[in-house]
């Protein structure tokens, strides 16, 4: 007989995700904000949603929905999603990636989307190593970044991308996530009184 039982399992698991990790939405009718793009019929909405293969960046400040939008149009697109973030990796990722997404186009004819968190932090020569796979169709690039692509991305890089930007959330679009977040018995705080 265990004298914790509840005390040991949680330990044998990984800790709980932050609040914001799991009231992400995972589908468009979910997302709060940018609705003049993401909204119905609107711009990157449609190019998510159509046939297309192509590679888009994602430009706002931190926790605006970049990484959120990154997932959601892997779920419509359902390509095989590979997530990493720029401060922990490298060229050898990308080629892992690369060969992976390869091996799954071969096997099953399924696109992949390669996701790369905070691109302004790779250095050219790893802005570059994305560049021929890109244009070969090999993986569809989604990138975010906090600062100005203009300046942080390389140009041939900027030019086989749609560049998006997303604002800071409303005041409004603020409310709603806190009460989301409150409200929600199962992933939030599950407290309908504050």
């Amino acid at each position: 007989m265990e004298l914790f039982p509840n005390f040991i399992n949680e330990m044998n698991d990984n800790p709980p995700s932050p609040l914001a990790d799991r009231m992400r939405p995972s589908s468009w009718s979910q997302l709060v904000g940018h609705l003049n793009l993401v909204g119905e019929g609107k711009p990157l909405r449609i190019l998510i949603s159509g046939r297309s293969n192509f590679s888009f960046i994602l430009w706002g400040p931190p926790g605006t929905g970049k990484t959120t939008i990154a997932r959601i149009a892997a779920c419509v697109t359902k390509n095989e999603f590979h997530e990493i973030s720029a401060v922990n990796s490298g060229v050898g990722d990308i080629r892992k990636i690369i060969d992976q997404a390869k091996k799954t186009w071969r096997s099953s004819k399924r696109r992949s989307t390669l996701f790369i968190d905070e691109i302004h932090r790779f250095n050219k020569s790893q802005q570059d190593a994305v560049l021929p796979y890109i244009e070969n169709g090999s993986i569809r690039l989604i990138g975010s970044t906090t600062e100005n692509p203009s300046f942080e991305v390389i140009p041939a890089l900027r030019s086989r991308c749609q560049i998006f930007r997303l604002e800071s959330l409303l005041p409004k679009d603020l409310r709603c996530l806190l009460e989301r977040g409150l409200a929600d018995k199962r992933r939030g705080l599950g407290n309908d009184s504050i």
